[in-house]
């Protein structure tokens, strides 16, 4: 038999627990709160903007007029560097293309249907991603938290010996918060691997950004792109003199043919109208969790090469693979519920445990009636504010400030904490706006 751990050692892990959850819950709950709605972000963008037209396919030489349209529409502007073709897949069925000023929707046929307007899906995957914080300043933040979520993991476990052995007592919730510690820790050891792997992997794509930076100004001229390019391929050489409009249709094409088992998610052209300008092909792969692999081309259709993300060195295709498992993009919609359902195991883990926290204080004799109504605001108004934010684009347009709302509004929520109403009450307001703010924008969605 495995030596129980040591009192001492067991009492100091279950200080550092205490205090890292504490250090940054609300972040910590805001981050797993909306990478749980992340998921679901194909889907999001197809409620938010009902009227794109969709398809399951699009032919290559519709592709090639879509482009041409709108690099003829850049005339007169500053030359975009990149322009990226979405393609149809099976869960957002639209041909969107984005250049650095514009996104705009395809007809089966190629013309410009419109602008892209998901203003609101953007908002929420910047929000989880970097919680609308300059760029690399919010990565490093948010990778932080899935450090901390991580080592929150593993010093549960060691705080708690009895935890894997306990994993399906429960207690009655009771005046001493007993069953509210035991939902804790049970829906914890429900959700190891989960919580793991989401915490590891956003970790990885939080830090590595910082350490790729620190790489490229050390080493690479500040280059990020050629830290990179051992991993996820290199792009060509720039030449700035000025060329025609890439042949789209004769990559499309001649990819289809030499890879029929591919679906082509991404096409993006590089440097576009200049002598220098490359297409790239990025294809998903079934029963793959690689994000997909990369086919370079040149402007004629020739083939040029590939990443090797599907079948280049094993750290290479780990790499590939961190985005599909933190997102859950991989095995359709089944793998999309079951990751909404330990998303929200994971958001309710990190409420609780500072609820556990103020009780444990107000057993000790610390009644601290307005930290917990703070927490309230923290744990009912984000999602409140989640939905008004939806609930405002869709009623004042894709323009609709939804970062100043967002944090304006917690604030506010946050403020009403100061004042002198009974937590009880206090609560079941919050929990009432929470409400509200999913039904209501669920009502404008599909109405």
């Amino acid at each position: 038999m495995t030596a129980a751990p040591e009192p001492s050692s067991v009492k100091r892990a279950l200080a550092g627990h205490a205090a890292i959850g504490l250090l940054a819950s609300a972040l910590l709950y805001l981050v797993c709160l909306t990478g749980t709605v992340c998921v679901f972000y194909p889907e999001l963008q197809r409620l938010e903007q009902r009227d794109a037209p969709e398809m399951e396919r699009i032919s290559p030489t519709a592709v090639q007029r879509g482009v041409e349209a709108v690099l003829a529409s850049e005339r007169g502007k500053p030359l975009t560097t990149h322009l990226y073709v979405h393609m149809p897949v099976e869960d957002l069925p639209r041909t969107t293309i984005t250049t650095d000023s514009q996104a705009v929707h395809l007809r089966e046929d190629g013309s410009v249907a419109g602008p892209e307007e998901i203003a609101w899906s953007d908002f929420l995957v910047a929000l989880h991603y970097t919680l609308n914080l300059p760029g690399l300043v919010g990565l490093t933040v948010v990778g932080a938290l899935g450090a901390m979520i991580l080592t929150l993991t593993i010093t549960g476990v060691v705080a708690h010996p009895r935890i894997f052995r306990d994993a399906f007592a429960l207690r009655a919730r009771d005046r001493n918060g007993v069953g509210l510690a035991d939902w804790h820790n049970r829906l914890s050891v429900w959700t190891l691997p989960f919580s793991t792997a989401i915490a590891l992997t956003g970790a990885v794509i939080g830090l590595g950004s910082l350490t790729a930076w620190g790489l490229a100004s050390l080493f690479e001229k500040s280059k990020v792109e050629d830290v990179y390019a051992p991993l996820f391929g290199e792009e060509g050489k720039p030449d700035a003199r000025r060329s025609g409009a890439p042949d789209v249709a004769a990559v499309i094409a001649a990819f289809t043919r030499d890879h029929p088992e591919a679906r082509p998610t991404y096409v993006t052209i590089h440097e576009p109208l200049t002598e220098g300008q490359e297409v790239q092909v990025s294809a998903k792969y079934a029963r793959r969790l690689i994000f997909g692999e990369t086919y370079r081309y040149d402007a004629r259709g020739s083939f040029l090469g590939k990443a090797g993300l599907s079948d280049g060195k094993l750290g290479q295709q780990a790499s590939a693979s961190v985005y599909g498992l933190h997102f859950g993009d991989y095995g359709g919609l089944p793998v999309k519920l079951a990751y909404l359902l330990f998303g929200a195991a994971l958001s309710a883990i990190c409420a609780t445990g500072v609820y556990i926290w103020l009780g444990k204080r107000r057993r000790r004799g610390h009644d601290e009636p307005r930290l917990l109504r703070l927490w309230d605001s923290v744990v009912w108004g984000s999602p409140f504010m989640l939905g008004a934010t939806l609930a405002l684009r869709l009623a004042l347009g894709n323009a609709t400030p939804l970062v100043p709302v967002f944090w304006v509004g917690l604030a506010a929520l946050l403020l009403s904490a100061m004042t002198p109403v009974g937590a009880s009450r206090f609560r079941r307001v919050m929990q009432g706006l929470a409400a509200l703010g999913l039904v209501v924008p669920a009502v404008m969605t599909l109405t």
